[in-house]
């Protein structure tokens, strides 16, 4: 994109080659471009060295630019008492090149699409060497105010590079074009897929919540159906009393008076109520025990399998059931 002009006078210079054709013609491509008050046009180096090619600017420069056709954008901008453009791109130290410079790295380059424009130049020059001058065609339509300048016509070459490279551009819009479209189908059928993906875990799912629910109510009819394993379909399980418990215990391990005391203690409370939710002081009270001596008991019950620990209560309490066997 070309900065407007800073032309402040009508007496600025005319132009036989609009600058910005000239330019795209050179180079191949739309370059940024300031033009100062007497006419002259700057350019930023990394910018026309990109376009033709080169991979450092600097070694560009040294290699092909005389410093009379370069600066940086502060000096050139200040010594027409102009300002640094506003944006981040426009720094103060920007290299730019006038427009000689330009067609020095025009010539030194090897892109294909300045070959046309140094055809013309060195038609120029070739003019130049056998006639003493080069003049451009003039144009057939000439304007129509009085005193306006002559047009002149563009010179083959420098026009059939413009053209060439408009219907490349083109032919590059309609590739991009074509390339969007097909990444906008594809998308489309990414989030078709993704949504039937979405809609087939969903009923996946959907049946595994179905089955936990089937899980959870055949577990609790066989619960509530079967107490002890072994016992046999259609009997009802007996129900376990106090004393059935204690005969049973009697039988898997040989009880101390200790053992039997909290055995005693705690048996009732497992029939009645299911489990013991009780702390240890409770029964350690109930039992004239130490805590230390009911925890011992209590792990002896259940090493050999009298009862079994279902975690803790809120209040810190250890919780047990009865082991049913």
């Amino acid at each position: 994109m070309n900065e407007p002009s800073k032309r402040q006078n009508s007496g600025a210079r005319h132009e036989a080659i609009d600058a910005g054709d000239f330019v795209y013609a050179a180079t191949g491509a739309r370059v940024r471009r300031l033009t100062m008050p007497d006419g002259s046009h700057w350019f930023p180096a990394a910018d026309v060295c990109k376009e033709l090619g080169y991979t450092t600017t600097r070694k560009a420069l040294t290699d092909h630019v005389p410093e009379e056709h370069r600066d940086n954008l502060e000096t050139v901008t200040g010594s027409h008492s102009l300002s640094v453009p506003a944006g981040r791109t426009w720094r103060r130290d920007l290299q730019l090149i006038d427009l000689q410079g330009l067609i020095l790295l025009v010539n030194a380059c090897t892109k294909p699409a300045c070959a046309p424009f140094k055809q013309w130049v060195a038609e120029v020059i070739e003019t130049v060497q056998r006639e003493g001058s080069y003049r451009l065609d003039e144009a057939e339509v000439q304007p129509a105010e009085p005193g306006a300048p002559i047009a002149y016509a563009m010179p083959d070459q420098v026009a059939e590079a413009i053209v060439r490279l408009e219907a490349h551009n083109m032919q590059l819009d309609e590739q991009l074009a074509e390339g969007q479209r097909t990444s906008i189908a594809l998308q489309r059928e990414m989030l078709s897929t993704q949504q039937a993906t979405l809609a087939t875990q969903q009923a996946t799912l959907a049946v595994q919540q179905a089955m936990v629910r089937a899980l959870e109510r055949i577990a609790d009819r066989f619960d509530t159906l079967v107490l002890h394993q072994g016992v046999p379909r259609g009997r009802p399980a007996p129900v376990p009393t106090t004393e059935s418990v204690l005969a049973d215990w009697r039988q898997r391990l040989s009880v101390t008076e200790d053992v039997w005391t909290v055995a005693r203690a705690i048996a009732p409370v497992l029939v009645e109520k299911g489990e013991l939710r009780e702390p240890l002081e409770s029964v350690a009270a109930r039992t004239g025990l130490s805590v230390r001596r009911v925890n011992a008991c209590l792990r002896l019950l259940r090493t050999h399998a009298c009862i079994r620990s279902r975690g803790g209560s809120e209040d810190g309490a250890p919780v047990y059931v009865l082991h049913q066997v």
